[in-house]
């Protein structure tokens, strides 16, 4: 199996809100690594693999330098999702690739 990740990856868990394109509302997960061309989501989110998402991402000034939050809005799609252990009681995993990105401002 070939690996498609490209750039180094960072170990965050970091609040992330998502927002599917084919819905209204969002739900709420956590990153488990971030690259700058991608994420992985731990969320309870159904999401298919090749639907486009629209996500969130609050880091913290202890990883921006920054006196505040920095809010980083992304669009992106699913490109594999991994279901949750059964005994664990973990959140299914979500890998979306980031197509574009904003800093929030306000």
């Amino acid at each position: 199996m070939s690996d498609a990740r490209t750039g180094k990856r960072f170990p965050l868990e970091l609040p992330i809100k998502i927002h599917k394109e084919a819905e209204s509302g969002e739900h709420s997960g956590v990153t488990g690594n971030l690259s700058a061309a991608g994420v992985y989501i731990r969320a309870d989110a159904s999401l298919e693999i090749g639907s486009n998402v629209e996500f969130e991402i609050t880091l913290p000034p202890e990883v921006t330098g920054a006196k505040e939050n920095v809010v980083v809005q992304c669009r992106g799609r699913v490109v594999r999702t991994d279901e949750p252990s059964a005994n664990a009681g973990e959140s299914r995993g979500v890998a979306c690739v980031i197509d574009s990105y904003d800093f929030v401002r306000h």
